[in-house]
């Protein structure tokens, strides 16, 4: 009866609680690395904080959000969904908690998965993998996304075999998507020793193939004169907020003035304008999403310090996979802007051909995916491919955002909840790996599993001087690139 109680205690107060499940796991990695109690008690309040922080942001988005979606859904039947991966967040957190779930299954999932990636490595020499996915809060993103698709496609799995499912997918996508960026990377930053570990790994992989068969590297952004106004939306803020003017403002004119005044009592009182509304309930979503994002950046700051220190003790010499933001500094800064603006262009005009088409699922532009995946896939395009690939590669980058995004919430029943992870491998990859699952059960699972898994040992196979795969050195890119020539 002891345990039991403890066990209880522990489910009702720290499991379904991440907040708390996240700070402990902080403390406990803190005093695994010799911290003092001192510095693993500061991370355990900033990691807690910064989770409920985070909370404060989700909640603010999803009541801003929720007239607006019912207004779609009343007036014309559809069913919107932003694609960015805090939205995404959202929405699979609202499907969990329809089915009466919590995400701590989640927080379990993404230790088995980090775990598991540490184990691939330290196999290295069977498994080919020679990268380690350290950034904290994309792997909370994704192993949210994956607890959804796993606890969907598999309901009689929603417990603690369903988490090991989840941690064995999402570890093994870390391990092999982030060992596929290795050649692109190198070649990017001349051997800087780091890969990305993000949100379009596959994508980076695929750009650096594709670029050089569309454009020449010779012709480069920096030669093109640019307005300077467009450097704006370098700020994130800015970006975001015109956005939301553009997208909400747009559906909010359309849903009309007496409309909202009916659905949106509270904020829209009857001595308010309609075009004050309008900015006001737009740039609400900025709001929110930088207190969900500040949250964010508290937890995950503390969670891969703990993690990536231990990573450093047991796994020397690995290349660790970080933001795609830090490739950014080894490219020319118009990539980043054409990135956005080119994969803006597509997303606008695959969400015209929804609405042409009379999609039942409305698709809307998130910040992340049409700035962070497009201007990543430029830098990338533009080495290989110049001023042609650069532009081509984000704008098909942003239709297949769109449609693909659409397909998933229709795929993963998400619509209603008013959103969908978006990203570029998300949204393919995932998709497809999704479609896997739904069809064909267990034997789906392990097929995904496994062909992942096969994708580093060809690798492998395919460079020429093998004593260099396992180095930091520019040598094995160079093979690649012969090997890619011939």
């Amino acid at each position: 009866m002891g345990v039991l109680s403890v066990f209880e205690f522990f489910v009702n107060n720290i499991l379904t609680k991440p907040e708390f499940f996240v700070g402990i796991l902080v403390f406990i990695g803190y005093l695994l690395l010799k911290k003092p109690i001192y510095q693993a008690f500061s991370g355990f309040i900033k990691a807690t904080v910064g989770y409920m922080i985070l909370n404060v942001g989700a909640g603010g988005l999803v009541t801003t959000f929720r007239p607006i979606l019912a207004g779609l859904n009343d007036r014309f039947g559809l069913n919107a969904a932003v694609i960015d991966p805090y939205f995404g967040l959202n929405a699979v957190n609202s499907a969990l908690e329809s089915v009466g779930l919590t995400t701590s299954w989640t927080m379990i999932a993404l230790l088995i998965g980090f775990t598991l990636n540490i184990v691939l490595v330290l196999f290295r020499k069977y498994t080919k993998i020679r990268t380690l996915f350290i950034t904290g809060h994309i792997m909370v993103q994704q192993a949210t996304t994956a607890t959804w698709i796993i606890f969907y496609a598999f309901p009689q799995y929603r417990n603690s075999i369903g988490a090991i499912m989840i941690g064995l997918f999402v570890g093994t996508y870390w391990a092999v998507a982030t060992n596929l960026t290795v050649g692109a990377t190198q070649r990017l930053t001349d051997g800087a020793g780091f890969v990305i570990g993000h949100q379009q790994m596959f994508a980076i992989w695929a750009t650096d193939k594709i670029a050089p068969k569309i454009g020449d590297a010779s012709k480069k952004l920096d030669d093109l004169k640019l307005p300077e106004w467009l450097s704006i939306f370098h700020d994130n803020i800015v970006a975001t907020g015109t956005l939301m003017i553009v997208f909400f403002g747009t559906i909010l004119g359309i849903l009309g003035e007496d409309y909202m005044r009916i659905a949106d009592p509270k904020n829209f009182g009857a001595s308010l304008n309609f075009v004050t509304y309008i900015v006001s309930k737009s740039l609400y979503f900025s709001v929110y999403l930088a207190i969900l994002m500040t949250g964010v950046r508290m937890f995950v700051s503390e969670l891969t310090e703990s993690f990536q220190g231990i990573s450093n003790r047991i796994l020397p010499g690995v290349m660790p996979a970080v933001d795609c933001a830090a490739a950014y500094g080894f490219g020319s800064p118009n990539a980043v802007l054409f990135g956005f603006i080119f994969g803006a262009i597509g997303q606008f005009i695959a969400i015209a051909g929804l609405l042409i088409f009379k999609s039942p699922i409305l698709i809307i532009t998130g910040f992340v995916p049409v700035f962070f995946d497009n201007a990543t896939i430029a830098i990338f395009a533009e080495k290989r491919g110049g001023v042609k690939a650069a532009m081509i590669l984000p704008f098909v980058s942003g239709i297949l955002q769109v449609l693909l995004g659409a397909v998933a919430v229709a795929l993963f029943k998400l619509q209603g909840f008013g959103g969908w992870h978006g990203n570029i491998d998300q949204s393919t990859l995932w998709v497809g790996q999704g479609f896997i699952l739904n069809n064909f059960g267990l034997i789906g699972y392990f097929l995904c599993i496994a062909g992942m898994l096969v994708i580093p040992l060809i690798q492998y196979k395919k460079v020429n001087n093998r004593e260099h795969y396992f180095n930091n050195e520019v040598e094995v890119v160079e093979d690649e690139i012969i090997e890619a020539n011939y």
